[in-house]
């Protein structure tokens, strides 16, 4: 099918590239821990060290942020999907109850993911409703082990299948290619 470029079909056309999935967190300028859930995330660069993440600049928690110049991306596993309920919503405290360390040279570190990257701010590109963000990294920390939570056709992870039912009718035949 082919078609005007609307929302709507940006949203399902786009939706059939996979991406992992990654929580931004950084300090507002008050000292107060902030971030959010974002699988628009990238290697930009080898040498120098730089990755990109896109962000709405009309959201609670990259403008609290940004000035601050620092940042933490954290990359999710399979299993947490309670931080996308805590991150991705527009609604509640993120970090009330919620088990963090306070980094060196990023943003708050949260528990069990992948891998941490913490990084400071190298320049901000205005992309319509979104700020597309360059970050120097400054440090790579490993986290634990395990598969990496992604998202497709709306749904998180491979092992979600969407039907034009609406019906989950159980693990994608390449499950195990994900393992």
């Amino acid at each position: 099918m082919t078609g005007e470029p609307t929302p709507e079909r940006m949203r399902h056309a786009l939706g059939h590239f996979a991406t992992g999935v990654t929580v931004v967190t950084g300090f507002a300028d008050d000292g107060s821990p902030v971030g959010f859930a974002c699988q628009s995330f990238a290697s930009v660069s080898l040498h120098p060290p730089l990755v990109l993440f896109c962000a709405d600049h009309r959201g609670r928690s990259w403008p609290r942020m940004r000035d601050r110049g620092r940042f933490t991306v954290n990359v999710l596993r399979h299993e947490q999907r309670e931080l996308i309920g805590r991150f991705g919503s527009t609604a509640g405290a993120r970090f009330d109850g919620l088990e963090w360390e306070r980094s060196a040279s990023g943003g708050p570190s949260l528990p069990g993911v992948l891998m941490r990257i913490h990084c400071a701010v190298e320049q901000v590109h205005v992309a319509g409703d979104h700020d597309v963000v360059i970050g120097r990294v400054l440090e790579l920390e490993d986290g634990e082990s395990g598969r990496p939570m992604l998202f497709y056709r709306g749904r998180f992870t491979v092992t979600e299948r969407r039907t034009s039912t609406g019906v989950d009718e159980g693990p994608e035949p390449m499950d195990d290619y994900w393992g």
